[in-house]
């Protein structure tokens, strides 16, 4: 595997060789699915091919091989966030599944009537879902912390949220709308100085810069495989050892069980009594290949390229006349990763994404599973989105402009900047 080097990094994922609509690939779409090395390919197709069992439950070879990967697969994980232990990486299908599993074992032991659960404005679905479907069982409320006009969570009204005594905090790591990068650290160390556990969804950050859960001290933590040159299928559940200790598990069946008797059933240790059934072993191995491929990289270095391709899209997005929602090129990047949403005056977000398609390139519109965000906040119906990863260039985001100028003559729109 190369050390980081985009050209040489390109080569390593098939897709990126491929066309579309007559023209070269460009993924501008990576904060939806990441695309995958051969590397991770190769790991799938390689469990298929030579050792596919099911784990824990054979001392044949080939079930010895695999339930071997799947516990190395723990352990990568671990080591990549910095958990205390493979104990602490519970996997579930994706982040929706991690966040979901939480609100369904920790929260219906310990959110009650009357009692508050903290999120924010710049929420992902699937971290707002989950909390609405428990407060409604429970007669619980949600609050959400305000969004500042910089696009960054407005802390007085965090701290004046908190003094209602919220059992829970959950928030984004990073917006998957605006990119802006929450102080995880800080606000989990807030939200505990009022005894609040702190959810934080990582879906966004995990695969783009170096996250450290002992660091931000979080409770839980959650993210998807599919984002991070994993295969889809795969998601992590990060929670504090102690909690999950105390958690009761939320699928019944086999593997999380110590033991079974007409009468009753006592629970596997964890991280296994949060897995029932047969796992995603094959899922599990992709996850470690990709992250073995994100680790030869340098998480630190994927975060400087980003931070280099989107001061300068931000630039000529500006010069070409959209409108950015999220933190300027003009400012500091330090706060935001590469997600870039816009709206061009006088085009439809599905227009831009359909005519940039022509031209092969591949971004995102509509309200990006963040509804309330984008249609209340923002007060748009949708916005077209472009998100980078290691592999995308400056030469790509030439091309997109380039597109963008095309989407322009088309629709007849004659102005610089946006009114």
């Amino acid at each position: 595997m190369p050390k980081f080097n985009v050209l040489e990094i390109r080569k390593d994922f098939p897709i990126l060789s491929t066309t579309t609509n007559g023209k070269p690939l460009i993924y501008l779409d990576s904060a939806a699915t990441s695309q995958k090395p051969l590397s991770m390919i190769n790991a799938v197709s390689d469990f298929y091919k030579r050792y596919n069992a099911n784990i824990h439950r054979g001392i044949y070879e080939i079930s010895v091989k695999a339930t071997e990967a799947y516990q190395e697969s723990k352990e990568t994980v671990s080591k990549f966030i910095n958990a205390s232990s493979y104990r602490e990486i519970v996997y579930c299908k994706n982040t929706t599944d991690a966040i979901n599993t939480v609100a369904l074992s920790w929260g219906e032991g310990n959110i009650s009537e009357g009692d508050t659960i903290l999120l924010s404005e710049t929420e992902h679905h699937s971290n707002i879902v989950p909390w609405q479907l428990l407060a409604k069982r429970k007669k619980a409320k949600i609050e959400y912390i305000k969004m500042g006009d910089d696009f960054k969570l407005n802390m007085e009204d965090y701290k004046a949220k908190l003094e209602n005594n919220p059992k829970l905090v959950a928030f984004t790591h990073i917006s998957n709308v605006l990119g802006t990068i929450n102080n995880a650290k800080e606000m989990t160390k807030m939200a505990h100085g009022k005894g609040a556990l702190v959810l934080l969804d990582a879906a966004q950050s995990v695969p783009h810069l170096p996250v450290d859960v002992i660091d931000i001290d979080c409770d839980f933590m959650a993210f998807s495989g599919h984002k991070m040159l994993g295969p889809a299928g795969i998601g992590v559940l990060y929670g504090k050892d102690s909690i999950l200790e105390e958690m009761p598990p939320v699928i019944g069946g086999g593997d999380m069980i110590r033991s079974v008797t007409f009468e009753g059933s006592n629970w596997n240790e964890l991280p296994w009594k949060f897995e029932a059934g047969t796992p995603n072993t094959e899922g599990a191995i992709g996850l470690k290949a990709g992250i073995e491929y994100l680790n030869s990289c340098g998480m630190g270095n994927i975060h400087k390229h980003e931070e280099y391709l989107t001061k300068h899209a931000l630039e000529s997005l500006e010069e070409a006349g959209a409108t950015i929602y999220g933190i300027s090129g003009k400012n500091e990047l330090s706060d935001r990763t590469g997600v870039i949403s816009f709206k061009l005056k006088g085009a439809h977000p599905h227009d831009i994404s359909t005519i940039m398609s022509s031209e092969g390139i591949a971004i995102r519109a509509g309200h990006h599973c963040a509804m309330p965000l984008i249609n209340k906040v923002l007060q748009e119906p949708a916005l077209a989105r472009i998100s980078f990863y290691l592999y995308n260039t400056v030469d790509e985001t030439e091309l997109a402009i380039n597109a963008l100028e095309k989407v322009k003559k088309i629709l007849g729109i004659k102005h610089g900047k946006s009114q």
